[in-house]
């Protein structure tokens, strides 16, 4: 009895109740000991940075029918240290600068390098940074296949030289060694100077240094530098912006500008909105944007969200919701039988909208879309019908390769079609076939991308008898393809809406010249600001034209244009 009484009254009224609790806790640990606890993040369609400062100008900066201006000045010695670690780490860090819009001060924005494979042909006092690829490809302390890196366990071919955020080699880059001669849309291999920050590739962040600031409505800007196809005008990505914009994709806005640094000379240069949350708004609905990345396979890498940091960074709604439907389309392109995949596609990718995205790629042979090496896609996950749509970006490779490649063809870097997992040669522009299946002009890279192997990104099946092109999920290193782009090509069951998408396009863009009216257009605007070059605008201007024209007659002919 005494015993009873040092129990406190409460504990004695309630033994029964604290009794069951201590027996559900003891059954929760034994039948749920095993078994793998994940967090899910709930719902909700808030999410983004505060906005507390919107500058708003005096000019319209992506008023694409104005010459607009830029000014920069930093100091010499931050640049120098951003160089420095650039060059020991590979790292792309912000330095502080004063920026000059259309007349507007915008004090201490950050500024950075933008690029990762661009960047290897950046030399500082002759020399380029460390891991990069100099002449003929050869690299810095003999590292002429590269580094490689950890991944799930195993190496992985890595793009070798500095690599940032972005990953590699991405940002539509010519390979190195790659001596690419005018083709059509003008093909160039170009070549940055450190001394030379006016022609550099440059990303503006207007809140690096003051929290919450916007210029009107936009967090960065990119100022963009020649691909193959508009030469160093970079026409070819201003001409498919203005295309897509006006077919109603959506797209980045751009404008053509001046661009002074310091006490250098003023240059021409194509300015492109950054995709942020601002890019957003031109979306219709409530969703969530991710980016790929150029490191990632398009491959089931289990459930840890992690695993999928070389993958996919998620650019939207961070914190209230996750990466958990990106890995589930992941897993079920991967897996689902080919009557699983023609059945319940339209479940989870709006279909017409890929169609069209497919097919803007081949009109406009743009070879490095998401089947490319720079894996340049968004994916933007729709909250409401739970379906995924791919948004394109970074267009400074359209129009860069062969004006003969047909509807089910897909160009190919070096030159040459991969379709129905073969190749065929590839024709000249005036018609005539060339060596090795390369435009006349052409030579062939001395390094192809890191793990690139054409022959099997064409010829090796998968476990399921599909074409895998290249890597895992279709998307190897090199740009072998991408599963899902791949998958539906392949399928019977798309081939009507595709093609119905290519033709209306067709039609649009070439046939009732749209393409040329848009070169036409952009080119004057270009004559008009300051620091370009007349002649370099004419010569660029001309090829692409030439190019435009080819493509238009050639496709004019193709069964799919002609069927009614």
């Amino acid at each position: 009895m005494r015993l009873k009484h040092r129990i406190p009254v409460r504990v004695r009224h309630y033994w029964k109740f604290l009794a069951g609790c201590v027996a559900f806790l003891l059954v929760l640990t034994v039948t749920l000991s095993t078994v793998r606890i994940r967090p899910y993040v709930t719902s909700s369609a808030v999410g983004g940075d505060v906005v507390t400062q919107d500058i708003v100008g005096t000019v319209d900066l992506f008023d694409e029918t104005a010459a607009h201006s830029i000014t920069l000045v930093y100091r010499d010695a931050d640049y120098q240290r951003m160089l420095d670690t650039f060059y020991a780490e590979g790292e792309k860090d912000y330095i502080e600068a004063d920026l000059v819009i259309d007349g507007t001060s915008v004090p201490s924005v950050g500024i950075r390098l933008k690029g990762n494979s661009t960047l290897r042909s950046l030399s500082r006092n002759g020399e380029t940074p460390q891991g990069a690829a100099g002449p003929n490809g050869a690299r810095p302390g003999g590292d002429q296949d590269g580094g490689r890196r950890q991944r799930g366990g195993q190496d992985q071919p890595s793009g070798t030289g500095p690599a940032g955020p972005e990953g590699a080699p991405g940002d539509g880059v010519i390979p190195d060694g790659a001596d690419l001669a005018p083709n059509g849309g003008g093909m160039s291999r170009i070549s940055l100077q450190a001394e030379e920050p006016e022609n550099l590739p440059w990303l503006i962040r207007f809140d690096e240094y003051v929290d919450g600031r916007r210029y009107q409505g936009h967090r960065e800007l990119s100022l963009r530098v020649a691909g193959m196809g508009g030469g160093s005008t970079v026409l070819n990505e201003a001409v498919t912006l203005d295309l897509l914009g006006d077919a109603g994709e959506v797209a980045q806005e751009y404008a053509y500008t001046s661009f002074t640094v310091n006490d250098r000379p003023t240059t021409a240069r194509l300015v492109v909105e950054h995709p942020d949350e601002n890019f957003t708004a031109k979306i219709d609905g409530s969703g969530v944007l991710y980016k790929s990345l150029a490191t990632g396979s398009f491959t089931d890498q289990g459930d840890d969200p992690t695993a999928y940091d070389d993958d996919f960074k998620q650019i939207t709604m961070k914190g209230s919701q996750d990466l958990q439907p990106v890995i589930d389309l992941i897993r079920w392109v991967e897996n689902a039988s080919d009557t699983e995949f023609d059945e319940q596609l339209a479940d989870r990718v709006d279909v017409e909208s890929f169609a069209r995205y497919v097919a803007w790629q081949n009109l406009l042979l743009n070879f490095d879309d998401m089947s490319g090496p720079g894996r340049n896609y968004y994916l933007w996950y729709d909250l409401t019908s739970k379906k995924f749509t791919v948004i394109g970006w970074d267009y400074n490779l359209t129009f860069s390769g062969d004006a003969g490649q047909g509807p089910h063809e897909q160009g190919r870097l070096g030159g040459g079609f991969r379709g129905g997992g073969a190749t065929r040669p590839t024709t000249g522009q005036q018609g005539a076939e060339t060596e090795g299946g390369a435009p006349p002009g052409f030579t062939a890279p001395d390094t192809a991308p890191p793990g690139f192997d054409p022959e099997v990104a064409d010829a090796r099946p998968d476990r399921a008898g599909r074409p895998d092109n290249g890597g895992p999920g279709g998307g190897g290193p090199g740009g072998g393809g991408h599963l899902l782009k791949e998958r539906f090509l392949a399928s019977e069951t798309f081939t009507q809406v595709y093609e119905d998408a290519y033709r209306a396009l067709y039609r649009q863009v070439y046939a009732d010249g749209a393409a040329l009216a848009a070169l036409d257009g952009i080119t004057e605007v270009l004559s008009s600001v300051d620091g370009q070059d007349a002649q370099t605008v004419t010569d660029d201007a001309n090829r692409l034209r030439t190019l435009v024209g080819q493509r238009t007659e050639s496709l004019a002919a193709d069964p799919v244009i002609t069927q009614s």
